[in-house]
């Protein structure tokens, strides 16, 4: 059910009243602070149901970032002016969130002599997601990637480092490149700022991928200071390592997970993203072996047998089943039908999967990626990934599933560029990319009520609704009647969080990121 209201009333922080101008305004008391937004568009708090928000914190302040970035022009004057910000002989770098294909101007991979031009006294280190990387000469030179003989390394007919990698070596190179000063630029810091950003792009929550307990630390203190406007609930996965070698220590951890100790801001509410295995939409094919099942379903037996709630990464197709057999097998002795199991991701899910999931009460926390990875995925699937992720089946399907970005190393963050997609099926930089669209309403839903599921948080969360906490999003433009193509230009002018103000576009300082 999707409905329009003219007012809402807030006491505290909750609705306590939804419906017209003169309805609301009866409830109206003597010390009534009324706030007249001239007929401006207001929707739910938006939620992303999956990101990797402690991990962009570590360098939300440093990075310079390509998120929604449509020309070469202006991605190459965002290095330039970091160079700048930073001082000469400093690492200009960017973590992913991008691609190359978003260039509208010229969607070609980044070159050392454009990357030298723009940053001629720094080393600039860029990465397309976990594709590739582009390195200017500094970067080459202080980075050793001429020593590095080995295949993921592109060099030019005379042998040389062209300034290109691929993966496997991403992490080996990235993990070369300086710390930031954490002492000029400490985690608290930085992440206060993500998540200002996050609610200048209109977000309010979010399941967020691993909390480890420092990192916690620094929200719950921003908490107790009053600074929090965020809600971060999280995904917790079992300790031990590989569970060929740690298989019973880590099926023992997930006996010591404990959910639901926390509160509507900070919360550990499931197990996720993954129970050792997982697989890569960019090296499509997988094969998991008898041990792999084995494991698999030993690590979620345990989970079932606690009852806890399961996010698990599932992308390509060979995936479903696999994880489908061992998830049936489960539920005739543990019956999941009610812990909100999940699949993560959906990018090549079949309708048979739709259907074996819904028998199982399972739903799907789907993945907006092709807005930065739609042409990369085109060049490894061909025509097939104008299907992937398929939305308009499994919208169709009747199982309850929300989208996520899976930010920040993949994709960029702004919930705007994500509902674009959804209506029109373009990435970044206008290219078409997907052909299961979705109407604009059932795109919100899905980026709203639906991830308030996900978030163990549908009678807080999610809608306008007398008795829900009072997040919403005031918009400079009506959501449902403009152009499909100006969905990706909404800017937020207020965010609320709890009944309070999180950003207003009048008073609220630069972007932290770029």
């Amino acid at each position: 059910k999707f409905t329009i209201a003219q007012a809402v009333a807030i006491r505290g922080d909750r609705f306590i009243a939804v419906g017209s101008n003169a309805d609301i305004n009866k409830l109206a008391g003597p010390n009534t602070r009324r706030v007249d937004l001239g007929g401006k568009a207001v929707i739910p708090g938006l939620i992303d149901a999956h990101a990797h928000l402690t991990r962009g914190a570590e360098t939300w302040t440093t990075e310079a970032r390509f998120d929604d970035v449509a020309s070469r022009k202006q991605a190459l004057d965002i290095v330039r002016a970091k160079a700048t910000e930073l001082g000469a002989g400093k690492f200009v770098y960017n973590l992913g969130g991008w691609s190359y294909d978003q260039f509208a101007d010229n969607p070609t991979p980044l070159t050392k002599a454009e990357l030298d031009t723009a940053a001629p006294n720094n080393p600039v280190y860029v990465q397309f997601s976990r594709c590739c990387a582009f390195m200017n000469s500094k970067a080459v030179e202080l980075l050793g990637i001429d020593a590095i003989k080995q295949p993921w390394v592109e060099r030019d007919a005379a042998g040389k480092p062209t300034g290109r990698i691929n993966d496997p070596g991403l992490a080996q190179v990235a993990n070369k490149i300086p710390e930031k000063d954490k002492e000029k630029d400490p985690y608290p810091v930085s992440a206060l700022a993500m998540l200002k950003d996050l609610n200048r792009a209109g977000l309010t929550a979010a399941n967020m991928v691993g909390c480890p307990p420092e990192q916690k630390e620094a929200y719950l203190d921003m908490q107790r200071k009053g600074e929090l406007t965020f809600r971060l609930m999280c995904m917790v996965g079992p300790s031990g390592g590989n569970p060929e070698q740690n298989l019973q220590r880590m099926v023992a951890s997930i006996g010591q997970i404990k959910l639901f100790q926390g509160d509507n801001y900070i919360d550990d509410v499931l197990v996720g993203e993954t129970l050792a295995y997982s697989d890569n939409m960019v090296a499509p094919h997988v094969s998991y072996t008898p041990q792999q099942s084995s494991n698999w379903k030993a690590l979620a037996t345990e989970v079932a047998r606690k009852g806890m709630p399961l996010q698990q990464h599932a992308t390509i197709s060979e995936s479903f089943p696999f994880f489908l057999d061992q998830i049936e097998a489960i539920n005739k002795e543990y019956p999941i039908h009610s812990l909100r199991w999940a699949f993560c991701h959906m990018d090549q899910v079949s309708a048979n999967d739709l259907d074996r999931m819904k028998k199982l009460g399972m739903w799907a926390a789907v993945r907006a990626i092709p807005p930065v990875m739609g042409m990369a995925f085109n060049r490894a699937h061909g025509d097939r990934s104008y299907d992937m992720p398929p939305l308009r089946m499994i919208q169709d399907s009747g199982i309850l599933w929300g989208f996520h970005t899976d930010t920040n190393e993949v994709n960029q963050y702004n919930p705007f560029y994500t509902l674009w997609f959804a209506v029109t099926g373009k990435m970044v930089g206008g290219k078409v990319v997907n052909h299961q669209t979705i109407t604009r309403e059932e795109a919100l839903i899905a980026h709203t009520r639906s991830n308030s599921f996900f978030l163990m948080r549908e009678d807080d969360l999610g809608s306008i609704a007398a008795g829900k906490l009072a997040d919403l999003v005031v918009l400079d433009r009506d959501y449902l009647t403009i152009p499909p193509d100006q969905i990706k230009d909404i800017k937020p002018v207020q965010t609320w969080v709890g009944g309070k103000m999180a950003f207003n576009s009048a008073t609220a300082p630069a972007r932290a990121t770029r």
